[in-house]
This record gives C-alpha cells, structure tokens and sequence, in this order.
C-alpha cells in the first residue's frame, strides 16, 4: 500500500467500492458460499471488559474541536434512547457481534478516559510513525486504547499519501506487570486534514480529490476537518475493537488487512455506490447530512461496519 500513487490508491477504492456495493445488493452470503465470513478469526486475542480510550491530541485543537470528539468517544457506550435513534451506540454494537463468534464470547465496554495536550508540538510539526507510537505511549497502557490526534499543520509519515489514520498494538512497558511478561497496548492515529487533504481524507465533506464529482455534503458539526477525523476514528476503532493485535478478524494481507469498516469503503447509507455515500439524514436546520444522533445533542457520520450475522454491509439508515 504504501508504494500506491493517490491515483492507484483511488482505482482500487472504487474497484472495491463498487465490489462491496454489488455484494450488498445480492447477500454476500449468495455469492461466498464456500467462504461465508468474509473477514476470517485469526484466533487472536481480542480486547475484553472495560477499557478506557485515551485521546493524546498533538498541536493546536480548540476546546469545541476537542469536545466533537469526546462526545463520540462517550456516545459509543450510552445506552440507546428510542428517541434519538438511530445512535452511536447502536452502530458500535455491530462490532460485538465479532466478539459472540469467538468461543471466549468476552465482551468490550469503552470509556471515555484522559486527556493529554501537547499543543507546544513537543516532537516538531513533521512526524514519523515512530514518533506516532511515542506519543501513543504516553496514555495509560493497561485496559486502554490511546488515540494519537494531530492537528491540521503536522505532517505524518504516510498521510495523504495512502492513508488517514492508522492502528496498531506496540510493547507496553513493565511498570506494574510481572517483571519479564512483555504485553502490547492497542493505539490509534488519525489526522486533522482539512488544509493538507480533505478531498482524500474528509468526504464526502468536501469535494473528491479524484472521481465522481459530486457536490460534497454539510458536516454535521459545521466543521469538515474534525467531522472527517470522526468518519476516520470510527473507522479505526471499529478495526481495533475487532483486530487489536493484527490477528483477529480480516482478510487479505496482514499488512494492509479488509477490516470490520474497511471492508465497506465509501458506504453510509443505503443505496452508496462510488461517489455517492447512500441515503442519509438531513438536519432541518442546518442541511448537514448525518447517520447517527450521539451525546449533548451531537449528529455524526459513521461508516458501514460489515456483520458477520448477515454478512453485508450494515448501514444505520
């Protein structure tokens, strides 16, 4: 992936798009018969009981900003009111689904946990994924994901030329554990691209760098670069929820593995096919598009996650 040319990367986006989108149209079950899991269980360990996300956010974010995020990260464990349907917390429940597959049947509760600002931009305004890890690092590391955010003027290795984020796992240091037992904490990263690429990295917000030109929708929180990071976040989380340590549920090359959400790639709604997110909601006040109602009040957009019940891409509207 990472040798890919924004060109290429666009061809087998749309190649997949559009794959997906057939798939969807048929049941994925009609056509996969002698595969009916498109994403395999590797039989690795998948993340299990009450853990905090930790947001470690890197150069200068306001307090609104930061706040678009915090309500995700807590609208993921609310529990759903039919009033505000459809919600964040439904979404996010696909994901236990992969969790009931395994013979453990452990359960994921996520929480809202720190908050660490380096808004002094501690390591520079250019980072490599090394550095991405040492920042990761600083989130508490036991029963935690820690989420890297970096601000619309830092460069990272990678970004906006083949991805928008990433996840992982890496070492944990040893302070509290058994002398000698390594273990691996899971970490997030994703960028603000609202000045470097939001037209790779924040539609359908914003106008495609490549492909079907249409018209690009209003940003449920008024703001393209975050609500692009939500879309990116969700997306990453649903991944790290279901594949935390690289050998859980995916398919392909390990790598550059089809995951949870990337397995649905440019699907909102019903009806998506490249270029065209799907059916969506559509606030009456503000024309923003969006598909799921989260805390205080919050509207976000939230990529397809393919489950494994029904084997399709699973839309909230």
């Amino acid at each position: 992936m990472a040798s890919f040319s924004k060109q290429n990367v666009l061809k087998l986006f749309l190649l997949v798009c559009l794959f997906h989108v057939s798939f969807a149209a048929r049941k994925l079950n009609e056509l996969v018969r002698d595969q009916p899991q498109l994403l395999q269980y590797h039989n690795g360990a998948l993340l299990s009981g009450r853990i905090s996300v930790n947001l470690i956010w890197y150069g200068k974010f306001k307090p609104s900003q930061r706040a678009i995020i915090s309500d995700f990260v807590t609208s993921l464990a609310s529990s759903p009111d039919q009033n505000s349907q459809p919600s964040v917390a439904t979404w996010w429940k696909t994901t236990e689904k992969y969790y009931h597959l395994t013979s453990k049947k452990t359960s994921l509760s996520l929480t809202l946990g720190k908050q660490i600002l380096d808004e002094a931009y501690s390591l520079g305004k250019s980072l490599t994924n090394k550095q991405i890890v040492g920042l990761a690092s600083k989130g508490d590391q036991k029963n935690a994901i820690n989420v890297v955010l970096t601000a619309s003027d830092v460069a990272v290795e990678g970004f906006c030329l083949n991805r928008c984020g990433s996840h992982g796992s890496a070492l944990g240091s040893q302070t509290g554990h058994v002398k000698g037992k390594n273990y691996k904490f899971a970490y997030i990263w994703v960028g603000n691209s609202e000045t470097q690429c939001p037209g790779y990295c924040a539609w359908p917000f914003h106008q495609p760098a490549y492909g079907p030109q249409n018209p690009p929708l209003v940003a449920p929180n008024n703001d393209v670069g975050l609500d692009g990071m939500i879309i990116n976040l969700a997306s990453l989380l649903a991944g790290t929820a279901t594949n935390p340590f690289g050998n859980g549920y995916f398919q392909g090359p390990k790598e550059a593995p089809l995951e949870a959400a990337s397995a649905c790639p440019g699907v909102y709604g019903k009806g998506a096919y490249p270029g065209y997110a799907g059916n969506l909601l559509v606030d009456s006040t503000t024309g923003a598009s969006y598909n799921a109602n989260g805390e205080n009040g919050r509207k976000y957009l939230l990529p397809a996650l393919y489950d494994p019940s029904t084997s399709s891409c699973s839309t909230l509207v």
